[in-house]
């Protein structure tokens, strides 16, 4: 059997060249829009990036001021705590009996302890405050990302 042609009488068929051409355009044409959307998706990385540096360079400078202040409070702390020794020093060579001198001693040990607890909370306190304000910057950019995933997946 003989198969008909489904090609139009009239000669309006698309020639080969022309279907190329077209192709190749449409080809072009994506591989070029897909070149610039990679372009406009690397800028916008390279901003996120940049923005990604500058959040660790502020937590980082922020620490660092953290760790001059805590390092202030501890100098504050060990000069507190060398004199104190002193004073009790000179108290304890100041006892003129046993009694008096273990008295001093129970007294001095109860105030130790509580200096102690004191500056323990003081360092705890500041250390948490430094923590949170150097995570801050981190937090914002984190929150950010989690923005920009979120809104094209809501979309």
């Amino acid at each position: 059997m003989a198969t008909k042609s489904k090609a139009p009488l009239n000669g309006d068929a698309p020639k080969p060249a022309e279907t190329a051409a077209t192709a190749g355009k449409d080809a072009t044409d994506r591989y070029l829009r897909a070149g610039v959307d990679a372009a406009q998706k690397s800028d916008e990385l390279s901003v996120y990036s940049k923005g990604n540096v500058e959040a660790v360079v502020q937590a980082g400078s922020i620490y660092a001021r953290g760790l001059e202040d805590l390092g202030k409070i501890l100098m504050a702390i060990s000069q507190s705590h060398l004199e104190a020794s002193v004073a009790a020093a000179k108290a304890v060579l100041g006892c003129t009996s046993l009694r008096q001198m273990v008295d001093l001693q129970t007294g001095l040990a109860r105030s130790n302890f509580d200096k102690l607890v004191a500056d323990g909370n003081k360092l705890s306190e500041v250390s948490l405050k430094v923590a949170n304000e150097a995570l801050e910057p981190l937090q914002a950019r984190v929150n950010a990302a989690v923005g920009k995933f979120i809104k094209p997946a809501a979309a």
